[in-house]
C-alpha cells in the first residue's frame, strides 16, 4: 500500500514532520534525541550505523522504525554475545545485524512510530515486514527490537519474533504524599538504613541541587560532562555522549531534562541525569570527582524519587543491573525483546534456548520480589 526506503540520516527528515508520530512523550523517541544522537557525533566509531526504515506518503511521514546497522553487542543490554559466539564456531557471521533501539538507552518504549493520522495497524505491519525484508535482501544474520512498547509485542510475534525477557529494577509511585510516607511503607530496618544513609549527606554538609534544562548553564553542562565522561573512562573507555548533545537535549527538551548537582564547600563534586515523559522519570546517568558515602545513593535513588513523588509522576526506571536497587524500593520488572534470526537451523535452536530462558527468568524474578523492602499487608 505504501513505500518505504532507509534513511542514513535523520537531518533529511525536518522536526515538523517528526511531530506527527506518536511516540507517547517518550523523550528517547523525541526527534531532538534520536535525531542529536547522529548531528553530535555520539554514534561515531561506536558501531551504531543508522538505517532508518521511513514510510511516506507524497510529502508526509506516516512511520518511522528507528533502526541501526550493529558490529558488535556493545551499548544494548540485551545480551546476545553468546549467540555471536555461536554463530562463530560454526563458521558464520553474526555481524552484522539489524537492531532497533535507543542507542545506549535501554529504555521501553515503541519503535513502530506511526503518524496519528493513519492506520496504526496497515503502518506497522509494513514496518515490521520492511525490516525483515531489509534482514533477508542485505544477508543480515538477525534484525532485534529491543525494550518494545509491550502493546507491540503481539504484532511481533505474529510476525515471527522470538521474545526474550530482561529483568529491569523500576520504582513505583504508590500516591505517596512525599518522601518520608514513602519511607513509611518499609519494614523497619530497610526504612531506618534508607534514612540513615540520607543523614550521612546531609551530616556531610553536602548540598543538592535540581535543575531543569533551561536552568542550566553552561559551566554546569561542562562539569557535569567532566563527571559523566570521568564513569566511562573508569569502567568502559570512551565517552558515548557528547556534550554538545546533552547541552542541546537541555535547550530542545527543557522541560523532560533533569539535572542533579551535589556542591562541597562551594564546590560542585558529583552529578546525575534524567530525563521524563508525563509519566516516567528516566534515571541515566551520575558521575563525580571525589568519593562520598552513600552520595551515588542519594543522587541517583532518593533525590530521584523525591522528585517523582513530588512531580506526581508515577514511576523511576534505573534501568538494569544492580539488585542493590532492591533494598531502595526498586522492584524487578521483566522486560521483553523480539528477535528476528534468519538461518532456520539457528532460530530453532535460539528458539528452544529462549523457552528455556524465560522460565529461568521468570523464576529470577519472583525470587527477588521477596527481597522487597515494603511491610506485608
Amino acid at each position: 500500500m505504501f513505500d518505504w526506503r532507509v534513511v542514513n540520516d535523520l537531518q533529511t527528515i525536518s522536526s515538523e514532520k517528526w511531530q506527527a508520530l506518536d511516540y507517547s512523550d517518550n523523550p528517547f523517541l523525541s526527534y531532538a534525541f534520536l535525531s542529536g544522537l547522529e548531528k553530535f557525533n555520539c554514534l561515531q566509531n561506536q558501531h551504531w550505523h543508522p538505517s532508518h526504515i521511513v514510510i511516506e506518503n507524497n510529502d508526509e511521514l506516516i512511520g518511522v522504525l528507528p533502526l541501526y546497522v550493529k558490529y558488535d553487542s556493545y551499548g544494548e543490554f540485551v545480551f546476545d554475545w553468546a549467540w555471536a559466539e555461536a554463530y562463530q564456531q560454526a563458521g558464520r557471521n553474526y555481524y552484522p545485524k539489524l537492531v532497533s533501539a535507543i542507542p545506549f538507552t535501554p529504555v521501553a518504549g515503541s519503535r513502530l512510530l506511526v503518524n496519528k493520522n493513519y492506520d496504526r495497524t496497515i503502518i506497522k505491519k509494513i514496518l515490521l515486514e520492511a525490516a525483515v525484508s531489509l534482514m533477508q535482501d542485505k544477508n543480515y544474520s538477525s534484525f532485534h527490537i529491543l525494550f518494545p512498547e509491550k502493546n507491540d509485542l503481539g504484532v511481533m510475534i505474529e510476525h515471527d519474533g522470538l521474545e526474550r525477557l530482561t529483568c529491569q529494577y523500576h520504582w513505583f509511585n504508590n500516591d505517596y504524599r512525599d518522601f518520608q510516607d514513602f519511607t513509611d511503607s518499609l519494614t523497619s530496618k530497610k526504612r531506618k538504613r534508607l534514612l540513615k544513609e540520607r543523614r550521612e549527606i546531609k551530616n556531610s554538609n553536602i548540598d543538592i541541587e535540581r535543575l531543569s534544562g533551561n536552568e542550566i548553564t553552561t559551566e554546569q553542562w561542562q562539569i557535569f560532562y567532566r563527571f559523566y565522561a570521568s564513569t566511562f573512562y573508569k569502567k568502559w573507555g570512551e565517552p558515548r555522549l557528547t556534550l554538545d548533545f546533552f547541552q542541546s537535549l537541555g535547550k530542545e527538551l527543557p522541560e523532560q531534562t533533569l539535572l542533579i548537582l551535589a556542591k562541597k564547600n562551594n564546590e560542585t563534586i558529583a552529578g546525575a541525569f534524567a530525563m521524563r515523559d508525563k509519566e516516567t522519570l528516566y534515571g541515566r546517568h551520575w558521575g563525580c570527582n571525589q568519593y562520598e558515602p552513600f552520595l551515588h545513593f542519594e543522587l541517583c535513588y532518593y533525590q530521584t524519587i523525591e522528585y517523582t513523588i513530588e512531580t506526581g509522576l508515577k514511576r523511576l526506571d534505573a534501568g538494569v543491573q544492580g539488585e542493590h536497587k532492591l533494598a531502595r524500593g526498586f522492584q524487578p520488572v521483566a522486560m521483553p525483546s523480539a528477535h528476528w534470526i534468519r538461518d532456520d537451523d539457528f532460530r530453532n535452536a535460539i528458539a528452544n534456548y529462549l523457552d528455556r530462558e524465560a522460565v529461568a527468568m521468570q523464576e529470577h524474578i519472583e525470587t527477588l520480589k521477596t527481597h522487597l523492602p515494603y511491610k506485608l499487608n
